[in-house]
């Protein structure tokens, strides 16, 4: 919309307008909607980043195309990149970072109708967000299972195999009556001495890979975007589809709040959309500050991370800005011809 367009619900189109409308009572449905960008400066990188992202760092493991690590057809013939892969991603080895904690707060104020994320690090829970609020719409390393019989897989044993970037496989038996086995295995170590058939299938996380059909719970709780009365999008391309939808859903004119390194899909359409374009935990705190959080929410974030993390994520959210300007002063003298 054009700068002349005046905003319908909000004052106006800033933060400062938008923190007046939630101290005012306004906005008590919010929705939030994550992407890969709110994990960033906890230290996992995005998957598509040319440089920088997941995919960019899967050359050596030798795969098709970058995508096949997550491609259920290709898992079933070569599980062990995957595994490779989820060493470095697994839960317990980054930490949650500001925007993670802002999206808690809001919980806490009993403020957050839903968080809906595309994120399969855990990291929402790790911030204290009840899990009955979130929507892990491509699912998470929270829990898994078999791919040919559904069996659970214990949370110990993945933790152990994932540590060693190995394979693991079911250990259910026939007797448990888990759908139907392709292949058993002899355990003749049963307490009765006879041989029981072992489902030994593949294990894997309850992620969804491509081509696959997103959790029922993303379709069941999709109406409260469509109630809502707030939204904030944060990090994300929303270019994967049915996710990308989420945020056409929002009526208007409820606002939407975006905190992403761009414009992306309808975002900025609407008279009442603000968008905050940087880094997500820059542009959070600058909402917090307009709230007058900044305070408990740093102590909160402090408390759960510790110092030397909160240390280690500001010192890379500096460098990123330096970056940033760096490559901003490249592309004005290209443009000048500074260099001739």
């Amino acid at each position: 919309v054009s700068d002349y367009t005046p905003a319908v619900t909000l004052a106006e189109r800033s933060l400062a307008a938008v923190a007046d409308h939630i101290r005012s009572g306004k906005a008590h449905r919010i929705v939030v909607m994550t992407g890969a960008g709110i994990s960033t400066a906890a230290g996992i990188p995005d998957f598509r980043s040319s440089e920088t992202g997941l995919y960019a760092h899967l050359a050596a493991l030798n795969l098709p195309y970058p995508e096949a690590v997550f491609d259920l057809d290709f898992f079933r013939t070569n599980p062990k990149p995957f595994y490779v892969l989820a060493k470095d991603l697994y839960p317990g080895t980054f930490c949650p970072t500001i925007s993670h904690v802002f999206i808690g707060l809001l919980a806490s104020k009993g403020l957050l109708a839903q968080l809906f994320t595309q994120n399969i690090d855990c990291l929402e829970r790790a911030a204290g967000i009840p899990a009955d609020l979130i929507v892990e719409a491509h699912g998470s390393f929270a829990s898994q299972r078999c791919i040919d019989c559904g069996a659970p897989f214990p949370d110990d044993k993945m933790r152990e195999h994932v540590a060693r970037a190995e394979v693991p496989r079911c250990i259910h038996s026939q007797a448990k009556g888990y759908g139907r086995y392709n292949r058993f295995v002899c355990n003749r170590a049963s307490s009765h001495g006879r041989c029981i058939g072992l489902c030994v299938g593949l294990v894997k996380p309850d992620i969804v890979f491509f081509h696959k059909a997103l959790p029922e719970l993303f379709y069941e709780r999709w109406n409260l975007a469509e109630t809502a009365d707030f939204a904030l999008v944060l990090g994300t391309s929303l270019s994967v589809n049915p996710f990308a939808a989420l945020p056409d859903s929002v009526p208007e004119p409820v606002p939407r709040v975006l905190f992403n390194s761009e414009r992306v899909g309808s975002l900025g359409t609407r008279a009442d959309d603000v968008l905050v374009l940087g880094d997500c935990d820059t542009g959070v705190r600058k909402l917090a500050d307009a709230l007058g959080w900044r305070d408990k929410l740093e102590t909160e974030w402090r408390q759960l991370v510790g110092d030397q993390e909160a240390g280690r994520q500001l010192q890379g959210m500096t460098k990123r800005v330096r970056d940033e300007v760096a490559q901003l002063a490249s592309q004005v003298d290209q443009v000048l011809h500074l260099d001739d």
